[in-house]
């Protein structure tokens, strides 16, 4: 699950230079975090239309990311012709693919931080630094790209004091890779030492 949150009202009031807008949602990740589901779709249109801005409509997609046709989402809102621009609730996955299609100007409410999950209904979040070469069994099932803030893959730094990170108020993610080995019975795994990782597997290759 992509993890996403909303960008403070004001800093969308300044993006926002159009009046006539139409606000997109998403159903998958953005609305089970509750930041771009039904609820907040409408919370956004009142805050807008009180800012002087005139809402064309809003829907909520199944996913903002995946779009079986652009012809069926505008057959279904004709408000999104009458708006000057459009303001989607999604990761950044699905402000993309619909400004790929929009052919007008797209505005993302909600700001992409990681890949993460839930689990017991509790979102889970930098589960996934996305490094296109995953490692993470060597680390207990730990991800130290995205859970430690230096990205380390070959132990702690040293300036973790009482298991709190230097960096920020993380919980230091060597810590919890050496307690999660020990409960594993790999601490061996730790001996190992790792290359760098190879930046060009995050990319998109051109054909």
């Amino acid at each position: 699950m992509i993890i996403s949150r909303q960008k403070e009202f004001n800093n969308i009031l300044q993006m926002l230079g159009e009046i006539d807008i139409f606000i997109i949602g998403c159903g998958k990740c953005a609305k089970k975090q509750r930041a771009g589901g039904e609820p907040e779709v409408l919370e956004m249109k009142k805050k807008l239309e009180d800012a002087g801005k005139n809402i064309t409509g809003w829907t909520v997609l199944s996913s903002a990311c995946s779009i079986t046709s652009w012809a069926d989402v505008l057959s279904q809102n004709p408000g999104i012709n009458k708006a000057d621009a459009l303001l989607v609730m999604s990761c950044g996955g699905g402000v993309s693919v619909i400004s790929g299609f929009a052919g007008k100007q797209v505005y993302p409410a909600l700001d992409t931080e990681s890949l993460g999950g839930v689990c017991c209904n509790e979102v889970v979040t930098e589960q996934c630094g996305m490094c296109g070469d995953c490692t993470i069994w060597l680390y207990g099932g730990i991800c130290p790209v995205i859970r430690c803030a230096k990205s380390l893959l070959n132990g702690p730094c040293g300036g973790a004091v009482q298991g709190k990170c230097e960096v920020d108020e993380r919980l230091c993610a060597w810590d919890k890779i050496f307690e999660r080995l020990k409960e594993l019975g790999k601490l061996e795994n730790i001996e190992n030492i790792h290359e760098p990782k190879d930046h060009l597997k995050t990319r998109v290759k051109k054909a």
